[in-house]
């Protein structure tokens, strides 16, 4: 199975999330690879595999600027994603309360108007919670990554 992360982050957070699970996933069945969305477009859903948006929520509620050309191309062109299934894993802060975890909710949003198919519930890591989001994320990993498994061996 392929699993492609995409990473919208400001201050390597995001990155570091992604990283922690890339560790824990890519065990030889499971192949992984992270791709941080700097100059990616739309394209980026063509590839095999299930996709796992991990991103952060910055400003006012906006996607990281490293992600800001991805959401935007995916809100221009379009695409037609209906054979793409996907995962959020959002950080954010409560205490932002108007605007917590914006930046997966995007993400999330964009990829469901589109067409395609979250696998799961959109996570959402409140950074002041005080649990690290590497281990909350290693955590709900192992669920999440069976629910991945049972989802492409229906859709194949």
């Amino acid at each position: 199975m392929k699993l492609n992360l995409l990473v919208g982050t400001m201050t390597g957070t995001a990155q570091l999330v992604a990283q922690e699970l890339e560790l824990v996933w890519d065990d030889g069945d499971m192949q992984v690879e992270t791709l941080l969305m700097d100059k990616l477009d739309s394209s980026v859903f063509d590839r095999e595999g299930v996709v796992l948006v991990v991103t952060s929520t910055y400003g006012q509620g906006d996607v990281p600027d490293n992600a800001k050309a991805l959401y935007e191309d995916l809100k221009a062109k379009r695409p037609d994603l209906s054979r793409v299934r996907y995962g959020v894993f959002g950080l954010g802060d409560r205490t932002y309360a108007e605007t917590f975890n914006f930046g997966g909710k995007r993400f999330d949003d964009i990829l469901a108007e589109l067409g395609a198919q979250r696998i799961g519930d959109r996570v959402q890591h409140d950074a002041s919670s005080g649990v690290l989001p590497e281990e909350m994320a290693v955590e709900w990993g192992e669920g999440w990554l069976a629910l991945a498994k049972d989802a492409l061996a229906v859709s194949t």
